[in-house]
């Protein structure tokens, strides 16, 4: 049985290694013993997808007062004020922090050079190139890497949040690494793994991007916060086997058009601005062309045609996206580009504070998996890497009065292996694969980009019964029954990818029925969130919605 060099226990543990992780690790205070885990490797998260930018009030003419006002009127009622001049507030401070860290964003001559995104009342979005997630987090890594009290964990999964009986204090996690699941413990937990987009069969984040911190965490008895709030970008590449890259809407802006099979420009249909009606009006359109003309709607597309542009515009203003296409074999200049609407940003997440405190004592979260209320019903473009920063900054405060007591050694006590034959194993993987394709298709049908009560309802039923199904297979009942210091070997055939399916079908199974519950108790259409059957802003329902097990409740917006 192989030896892991890991140790079992660290002051904090940080989950997730996108922006969030990566900053969080980065400010927590040196002293502290810090273990990084990352189910993948430190080089493949959302935020390393990033192209826009990254928002802050630096400029002349521009205020940290009108990036709030910006802020608020994107979030649609949803924004808490107080959040939202935290976030805002401290951008400037936080981007010098990525200067001095080595961060190369584009400059004009000496002076960081700014572009203006939609909604934005000034030129206040820095970028580097049309990549600056990636230069943010090579830019970390390199820094983490560097740095002797933190100890990286790369394709290591985290299974579950280990609590103690009495206090409900979190003390650790359970964690599956090298054919092993065992548990480890730390003063603290800080969750940054990023959204959940792959719960829809269309989304622009990484096949990472599974929920794992959410469900993780109402799992363990957090309080989430406004899950039904789900940001859709009209056209993504949508080719089987690429990955769904964004079209910018500045595509549409320089004159392409959309178009569905016949060659028609079907968006004036919907909306007198046809393609360039505000994004989630495009969304919609597409979306229910789709449902009205294709056999299956979740992997339908249509198409962008870039060819009413001149060529040398094209050249000049999109050269990335030329290289992309051309990489799946789609030539601009002479064909159009499929796309359909695609899953990119979820607002809500786990309830946190500006210290990035949940309801369970010791339990932190930061970036896309925390809902800090600066987002709303809708976030504002380029808040969301700024949201990582800020907020992960404030690890830097992280106070544990026993920070420097060592936890009593918990030596394992009992090591359990599960032993599958290909026989009896076989049908099981069949079910884990059946449920990791059908719920990404089940929920983009149901509570994707339009919303009604029977739809939800009827999906709500499909989930609960294939979350029975999930809990009655073997290899579930042994990984459930698994109490902490007791560890186990798992001896499968491939039994890292079997272990990764087994937990990111679980996580997504959870948050599958997160989002339908919450998208069926708000029954109003408001920023991410639109019902057919209630179409409309609701003033009543200017609240948060929150969940904690099974309750769901109301919760007002702090608006100072």
């Amino acid at each position: 049985m192989p030896q892991i060099d890991i140790p079992s226990q660290f002051d904090v543990i940080v989950v997730g290694a996108g922006a969030a992780g990566l900053y969080t690790a980065l400010c927590l205070p040196a002293e502290l013993r810090i273990g990084l885990i990352t189910k993948q490797t430190v080089s493949l998260s959302a935020s390393d997808w990033a192209q826009g930018g990254i928002a802050a009030a630096i400029a002349p003419e521009d205020s940290p007062s009108l990036h709030i006002e910006d802020t608020i009127q994107a979030g649609v009622g949803l924004c808490d004020r107080p959040a939202v001049e935290f976030l805002a507030k401290h951008a400037p401070s936080c981007i010098q922090s990525l200067v001095n860290l080595g961060v190369a964003f584009d400059r004009h001559d000496n002076h960081l050079a700014l572009t203006l995104e939609a909604a934005h009342s000034r030129h206040r979005v820095l970028h580097a190139a049309d990549t600056t997630g990636r230069e943010v987090t090579t830019t970390l890594t390199a820094q983490v890497l560097r740095r002797q009290n933190i100890q990286v964990i790369q394709q290591a999964l985290a299974l579950s949040l280990w609590l103690e009986p009495e206090t409900h204090c979190c003390q650790g996690i359970s964690l599956f690494y090298q054919g092993q699941v065992r548990w480890i413990r730390a003063n603290a937990v800080v969750l940054a793994t990023g959204g959940g987009g792959q719960v829809f069969a269309q989304s622009t984040n990484p096949a990472v991007s599974t929920g794992d911190g959410v469900a993780m965490a109402w799992r363990a008895g957090a309080i989430l916060r406004d899950l039904e709030f789900v940001q859709f970008h009209p056209t993504a590449l949508t080719k089987a086997g690429a990955d769904r890259f964004l079209i910018s809407e500045a595509v549409r802006g320089e004159g392409a058009h959309l178009v569905d099979d016949q060659g028609r420009r079907f968006a004036f249909d919907y909306h007198q601005a046809g393609e360039l009606a505000p994004r989630d009006v495009v969304s919609r359109a597409i979306f229910q062309h789709l449902q009205r003309t294709c056999a299956d709607p979740a992997t339908a597309h249509v198409w962008l045609d870039m060819r009413p542009i001149p060529a040398q515009k094209i050249r000049q203003r999109f050269p990335n996206i030329i290289k992309v296409c051309q990489r799946w074999g789609i030539d601009v200049f002479s064909e159009p580009i499929p796309v359909a609407p695609a899953a990119h940003y979820w607002m809500g997440g786990i309830a946190t504070d500006f210290m990035n405190r949940t309801n369970i004592p010791s339990l932190y979260a930061v970036g896309e998996t925390a809902s800090t209320g600066v987002h709303g019903a809708n976030r504002l473009a380029s808040n969301s890497l700024l949201e990582c920063i800020v907020f992960g900054a404030q690890m830097a405060h992280l106070q544990m009065t026993d920070v420097r007591e060592e936890l009593p050694d918990s030596p394992l006590l009992d090591t359990h292996e599960f032993y599958a034959d290909m026989g009896e194993w076989q049908p099981q993987q069949e079910r884990l694969e059946f449920l990791r394709q059908e719920i990404p298709r089940l929920v983009w049908q149901s509570v994707g980009i339009c919303r009604e009560q029977s739809g939800l309802e009827t999906a709500i039923s499909t989930v609960e019964s294939w979350q029975h199904d999930f809990t009655s297979l073997p290899v579930s009942q042994f990984l459930l029954s698994l109490h902490p210091k007791e560890s186990a070997y798992l001896d499968l055939p491939d039994v890292e990818r079997q272990l990764r399916l087994w937990a990111e079908t679980r996580n997504l199974l959870d948050v599958a029925f997160l989002i339908l519950k919450s998208a069926a108790f708000r029954t109003e259409s408001r920023g991410g969130h639109y019902r057919l059957d209630y179409p409309q802003l609701d003033p009543n329902w200017q609240v948060h919605t929150l969940v904690q097990q099974n309750n769901w409740w109301k919760s007002p917006v702090l608006s100072d």
